[in-house]
């Protein structure tokens, strides 16, 4: 360890007087030159008393804390430095900048406080601090550690300089020039960034290889820093030319645009599709997939046609509403109230969706339900469902299914092929904005297959409520949430859906109106609808019970009211016409029985009605059809012949099977029906349904048709009363049939009294009004044996089945005998 001396207040070193200014984060090392400025009074007075009495000179010592406005000894250093003022210039604002040169360290005694001013300082009344201090010597280190460290100091300045530009390059080079390790680190701290308190410890540092030490370790900081903050300019100047070159290469591209005639920039267009889609309420999976499609957009020529793909893609995207659910009311008695004054009946259809909004009100994440309403057309099935929307606050969609046969209708096109565009499905969810709507799929019986695929089975996946969270639309090519979408389908008929497809629906029929029905409907509904949508008012046209009758009667055949509704929608035409006309828009028009053919013309159908009498080979039966419940007249003609049965009237295969099966029974029985096992190889059998161009099938025609063959075998009559409906098989059981309701109201409006139906159809007599079950005696049967014997008008029923010669075959009888009379006469 290199040696050094110091002496501090012993008798060789003398103690010098000097005004004393203290400094505020400010340090002054010996050897160095530092402009500083002065406002404080007794600084100002300090550095005028050194400048005119003290040659100059003057004490510079930190302050410890520097918000201290006037210091005591006690908050000054004990070292500071002996400086010499160069230069000193007055600023208008009442401060002085003046230049200050490190001379040497020296110390003063706090202890003793500030000392008196000299007599001749004190008849001028100046008043600023005045201590005694003492010079700090030292002598420099030698050898080689010292020139080392002097060397590594030097190469280290000369990093420092080339990447710091604050010090001048005169400095840096008067720098370069010391040797002393003591005089090297007091150049060097006043160019290097350090807290006063740091400087004040390296000033106070003694030893001149220790300073030097501790002035190398904050050099090598700053070259740290000096580096850091190139890599981070270097950095920032890189992004902001970047920057710059975007900025320039868009403005471009906005000119380049501009003279194309396209105003808009397709790059904006793009940032705000990337916008959008980030503040889009969807699934992340899906955000993630449309984000790596706006990415190609941006490297995709605006005038390519993949362009206008991708874009067409995204905004389909975007606009979708994912996850976007409008509120629904889950008032109970507000969606029973509504119901009720939109339909009247269709009772179960009303208790369906009164228990889904009654579970979704205790469960909140309850599945979507796929109610299938089945029913003839006219009876209300897509007004139901808009009237379920309204109940339930929801959006209502509608969409056709009939004549769809083309798979890509509901799933969507692939993206590959032109003109490519997503399923009505997913359209249909863009269109209305929620994802939560009321979905009607109207007609999913009329839909076809050919060799474009086969839309019922795309339609699985969408009504499964276990598949259709995750329905995945070709164009999409991505899964959509469909399970809270409330889908209600409807059909005519059923046989037509397939079963895989009924398999995912609750099916809920809405058979049809009856008479009392449409009646109560046109009063509540359709009449006030069509006097208001003519401009009448309800004095200008009144409808008597029995005129309205006579509408569903005579003018109307359909089990819905939208031909009733059309038939109303003409009288109010009429009347309207005859209001004008005579300029008389306050006269009453009342439409009766008696002129309302004069309205409406000539009627248009007439219901069945029963036979004047009972007739032989003439039976009644109960037909279910699209328009309702219709009453059958079975007519059967004996002939002579070789044995053949022909059966005419337009009638399917079902019927003819049935009429077949019927002649069968009766060929089995012929013993006890009197009848030669062989009757039929003499006669023919011709049994006709009336109203031939109309076509007739169904199952339920067989007990009729059997009546009326075993009526002309027999030669009893059929009574004109008794109306029936049953399956018949080989063995002659009667079997159910479906339509009850609408058979026995048919039965009902032609004067039929007495009505046969299957022991098996007894549970369905509870969905029949009381009002027609109190007017028709109910007769059930399980044979037809039983049948014949209600149906047929015979003194003593039994005489049916005794077997007697009297009870066959007229035209059997009559051949018998003209054979017995042949042989007597030869």
């Amino acid at each position: 360890m290199s040696e050094f001396r110091i002496t501090d207040n012993d008798s060789r070193t003398p103690q010098l007087q000097l005004p004393l200014m203290s400094l505020r984060d400010v340090v002054m090392f010996p050897r160095s030159i530092v402009p500083l400025f002065v406002g404080r009074d007794a600084s100002v007075k300090a550095i005028e008393t050194a400048l005119s009495d003290f040659n100059k000179n003057i004490f510079l010592v930190a302050q410890r804390t520097p918000e201290v406005e006037k210091p005591l000894p006690g908050d000054l250093y004990v070292i500071g430095t002996v400086s010499k003022i160069l230069q000193l210039l007055r600023l208008p604002d009442g401060t002085i900048k003046v230049l200050f040169e490190g001379l040497y360290r020296a110390r003063w005694s706090p202890e003793k406080g500030f000392e008196p001013l000299p007599d001749d300082l004190e008849q001028d009344g100046l008043d600023f601090p005045f201590v005694s201090v003492s010079r700090l010597e030292k002598r420099e280190a030698e050898g080689p550690e010292v020139d080392a460290l002097v060397r590594t100091a030097h190469e280290a300045l000369e990093q420092f300089g080339k990447s710091n530009n604050k010090i001048p390059s005169e400095s840096l080079m008067a720098i370069m020039s010391l040797n002393e390790p003591g005089r090297l680190a007091d150049a060097l701290m006043p160019h290097l960034s350090a807290d006063f308190s740091r400087k004040q410890e390296l000033l106070e540092e003694l030893d001149p290889i220790a300073r030097l030490e501790q002035a190398y370790q904050l050099l090598q900081g700053e070259i740290e820093i000096a580096s850091l903050e190139k890599k981070i300019k270097n950095r920032v100047k890189t992004q902001m030319e970047g920057n710059q070159r975007e900025y320039y290469l868009n403005e471009q591209l906005k000119a380049i645009n501009k003279e194309m005639g396209r105003e808009e920039d397709p790059m904006a267009e793009v940032a705000e599709l990337e916008e959008k889609l980030k503040a889009k309420n969807m699934p992340e999976e899906n955000r993630e997939k449309a984000m790596r499609e706006i990415k190609k957009l941006r490297q995709i020529p605006p005038s390519s046609a993949e362009y206008t793909v991708v874009r067409n893609y995204v905004d389909w995207i975007l606009d979708l509403p994912w996850n976007t659910l409008k509120k629904t009311d889950l008032d109970i008695e507000n969606a029973r109230e509504i119901l009720e004054a939109d339909h009247y009946g269709l009772k179960k259809p009303k208790e369906r969706i009164l228990e889904y909004l009654a579970v979704q009100k205790l469960v909140e994440t309850v599945r979507g339900p796929i109610l299938c309403l089945v029913g003839p057309p006219g009876v209300g099935k897509t007004s139901l469902s808009k009237s379920i929307a309204r109940a339930t606050n929801r959006e209502f969609v509608r969409l056709s299914l009939g004549g769809v046969r083309d798979e890509a209708e509901i799933r969507g096109h692939r993206r590959t092929y032109v003109g490519a565009l997503p399923g009505k499905i997913i359209q249909a969810l863009k269109r209305v904005k929620f994802n939560n709507p009321v979905f009607c799929l109207d007609e999913v019986d009329k839909m076809s297959t050919d060799f474009r695929g086969d839309p019922s089975a795309a339609l699985l996946e969408v009504l499964d409520p276990e598949q259709n969270y995750s329905f995945n639309d070709h164009y999409l090519d991505m899964d959509y949430d469909l399970s809270k979408v409330f889908f209600i389908t409807t059909a005519n008929s059923l046989h037509s859906i397939p079963l895989p497809l009924q398999d995912r629906m609750e099916i809920i029929a809405l058979p049809g109106y009856l008479e009392t029905e449409k009646m109560k409907i046109a009063k509540q509904f359709l009449v006030p609808k069509q006097i208001k949508a003519h401009g009448l008012k309800e004095e200008n046209i009144v409808f008597s019970d029995n005129a309205v009758q006579d509408i569903i009667r005579r003018y109307t055949r359909e089990a819905g009211v939208r031909n009733l509704e059309r038939e109303l929608a003409a009288v109010c035409r009429k009347t309207t016409m005859r209001l004008v006309e005579e300029d008389d828009l306050e006269r009453s028009v009342r439409v009766t029985m008696q002129n309302l053919p004069g309205m409406l013309g000539v009627p248009k159908f007439t219901h069945g009605e029963k036979e004047e009498k009972a007739l032989v080979g003439v039976s009644t039966g109960l037909a279910y059809t699209e328009v309702g419940g219709e009453m059958l007249m079975v007519e059967t003609a004996l002939m002579a012949g070789t044995g053949k049965v022909v059966i005419t009237g337009k009638l399917g295969e079902v019927m003819q099977e049935s009429a077949k099966a019927a002649f069968s029974y009766l060929r089995t029985r012929s013993d006890l029906f009197g009848l030669k096992k062989d009757f039929y190889k003499e006669i023919d059998i011709h049994v006709h349904v009336p109203e031939g161009a109309i076509p007739k099938d169904g199952p339920s025609a067989g007990i009729t048709l059997a009546t009326s063959m075993a009526s002309a075998l027999l030669n009893l009559p059929v009574s004109n009363d008794v109306a029936m409906t049953g399956e018949i098989t080989l063995r002659g059981r009667v079997l159910p049939i479906g339509g009850l309701r609408e058979k026995l109201l048919a039965a009902h409006r032609g004067m039929i009294k007495t009505v046969l139906i299957p022991e098996d159809n007894a549970k369905d007599l509870k969905d029949v009004p009381a009002s027609i079950l109190r007017d028709l005696k109910i007769i059930k049967v399980g044979s037809m044996d039983q049948v014949l014997e209600h149906a047929l008008v015979c003194d003593d029923p039994e005489k049916i089945f005794s077997g007697r010669e009297d009870a066959m075959c007229p035209i059997a009888l009559s051949l018998q005998k003209d054979r017995q009379d042949e042989a007597r006469h030869q």
